[in-house]
């Protein structure tokens, strides 16, 4: 590793720790530096301006695989993320319109057993995702993360393919969130122009986003706790009401699995509700995008990552059996004219159709910060994609404009006016114009957790050939290569479920336009592969084992440190009571 890179990395780890100051003349003085210190409108004036790299002196002979791993680890991105953030953003940051909403439509395709055996193989091969995500994170916990592992661990030209499909994947959700977040508000007043909310939910969600990862962490930490208490909540009453328990009274138990059934269309039911459920999961991912900007991604992502299995079996798997207890498939409520509706939810149907008076609208409240927490993430997750894209060369160096606050402002700004898209909500055609933008990035998520299982596959074959052991890495995948195997196997299998789905669509016959609203990401994903092969003229399929970068990018560089403490930490947990480790392996 260059010499310049590894001072340059020792003097952000003591940045990130917090350096001390002392005062002097009236001007505060960093121990480090004997800039004065600019306080008040200033300052803030100060924080917008670009923050300054370091020149890492990079050898024009280096593959541009060795340029991206170098210049992603060296991000000047803020590291202020804290525990409490990642745990809340890993716990609640997949619970949104995927399952509050758009539960329904996965109901009224595959019926209650349906929809309980697609959210079980898609939350395995989730978990299976995370763990091979948490392993990579906490290894390498550098800007970009996955977008970028791709082009390390796999090959630049797929690195370029995943990061641009996710970077799009992100855009297009902002607007489509803004105007679900509007149609929501429609429930109580249907004759306001939702354009008038789309204004209110636009300037604060960009509003967020300036504050900088912090003003993220806690917005997303606010709409994590709301969420999280609201499905809790409707577990305890789901029990209630399906034990007869409602004001209507009448036990309910499982008479909706016998009349109208436990299935709606069959295995053909099933496999139409795997994409569906894959969308509901969308957003996982994001904790481990957010590795390069937490202090201590070491303590705090393994913590973050344990938890998708209770978010998991808990918030998806227990609410949705109960969802479909309660509200039979054929209910005509199912059907709504957008998948955004939250009339259409079955969460609130349950509520209404129990005869609770009140309870509806404060559900719909959830359900509107559930789309405001998604369009929040979509500005986090897009701004971080384009910064690394401009870091590595794949998109125009604007784009890696990072201020001295830690914000990838241009990332950011790119975002907010792709959002203004969001102002289509009151042309005729924007139904059309939404169902083709959200085309684009329908099997982004799919893609992108199968190539993460891929680059721990990659990582683990690369540390083998190499004569190194899985004893250097801080934090491993509790399911392993085998689980990312397996989160691969599952991927597959889904995108050929999908293909036949797309050209025999349910209840239809085959035509185009069904097919490429439902396909339309793999072509995306082939052709930005394509361009950049024909742009690089590099002709690879892959990196040789041998050739990985295992190095560039751990926070730890002293690894027979590292051997030793983790050596310390499972001692000590193997020291412990049975209760003790158990929690620790769980939680």
């Amino acid at each position: 590793m260059p010499e310049k890179e590894l001072d340059y990395i020792r003097s952000r780890e003591v940045a990130a720790d917090g350096s001390s100051t002392e005062k002097n003349g009236g001007v505060y003085i960093d121990a480090f530096d004997d800039k004065p210190q600019l306080t008040g409108f200033a300052k803030i004036i100060d924080g917008f301006k670009r923050a300054d790299a370091a020149d890492l002196g990079l050898d024009p002979n280096l593959s541009d695989t060795e340029k991206i791993a170098i210049m992603t680890a060296n991000s000047p991105l803020s590291r202020s993320l804290k525990n409490r953030h990642l745990q809340m953003i890993a716990i609640g940051g997949a619970i949104g319109t995927g399952l509050f909403v758009g539960a329904g439509s996965s109901l009224g395709t595959g019926g209650p057993a349906g929809v309980i055996i697609a959210y079980i193989i898609i939350g395995t091969m989730i978990y299976c995702t995370c763990q091979s995500l948490g392993e990579l994170a906490v290894t390498f916990p550098v800007a970009g993360a996955f977008v970028t592992y791709n082009s390390r661990f796999i090959e630049p030209s797929w690195g370029f393919s995943m990061a641009w499909n996710y970077a799009m994947q992100w855009l297009v959700v902002l607007p489509l969130e803004l105007v679900a977040a509007a149609i929501t508000i429609q429930y109580w007043d249907a004759h306001t122009n939702s354009a008038a909310f789309v204004v209110i939910f636009y300037v604060l969600i960009c509003s967020i986003n300036f504050f900088g990862v912090r003003g993220y962490g806690e917005a997303e930490f606010f709409f994590s706790i709301v969420k999280v208490l609201a499905v809790s909540g409707y577990i305890i009453l789901g029990i209630i009401l399906a034990a007869g328990g409602g004001p209507k009274g009448g036990y309910i138990g499982g008479k909706y699995w016998q009349n109208p059934g436990a299935f709606a269309n069959g295995f053909k039911g099933v496999c139409s509700v795997f994409v569906t459920a894959a969308f509901a999961f969308g957003g996982t991912e994001l904790c481990g995008l957010a590795a390069a900007e937490t202090a201590n991604p070491r303590k705090s992502l393994p913590k973050a990552t344990k938890q998708v299995f209770w978010r998991i079996t808990l918030f998806y798997v227990v609410s949705l059996t109960l969802v479909g207890l309660l509200v039979p498939y054929n209910d005509p409520r199912l059907i709504a004219n957008s998948s955004e509706d939250a009339s259409a939810s079955p969460f609130v149907l349950s509520i209404v159709d129990a005869g609770i008076s009140g309870l509806p609208s404060v559900m719909n409240v959830v359900i509107m910060i559930a789309v405001l927490s998604v369009g929040n993430s979509s500005v986090f997750g897009s701004s971080r994609t384009l910064a690394a894209l401009a870091a590595s060369g794949q998109a125009p160096k604007i784009l890696g404009y990072i201020d001295k606050q830690g914000r990838p402002l241009a990332g950011i700004i790119v975002q907010c006016v792709f959002g203004l898209l969001c102002f289509i909500t009151a042309s005729n055609q924007s139904n059309t114009v939404f169902n083709w933008m959200l085309a684009l990035s329908g099997l982004s998520s799919l893609f992108t957790w199968g190539s993460i299982n891929m680059c721990l596959i990659r990582f683990r074959r690369a540390l083998y050939v190499q004569g190194r052991t899985t004893d250097e890495i801080a934090w491993t995948s509790q399911v392993g290569v085998y689980g990312a195997a397996y989160g691969v196997l599952v991927i597959i299998l889904v995108l050929i479920a999908q293909f036949w789905i797309a050209l025999f669509p349910l209840g239809g016959s085959p035509n185009a336009a069904d097919f490429f609203m439902a396909y339309l990401g793999a072509p995306v994903v082939i052709f930005f592969w394509i361009i950049h092969k024909l742009w690089k003229r590099e002709w690879r399929l892959f990196i040789r084992a041998k050739d990985i970068d295992i190095d560039t990018g751990r926070r730890e560089l002293d690894l027979d440190l590292l051997k030793q403490e983790i050596a310390e930490e499972k001692a000590y947990v193997a020291s412990r009571p049975l209760y003790y480790r158990l929690w620790n392996f769980w939680c």
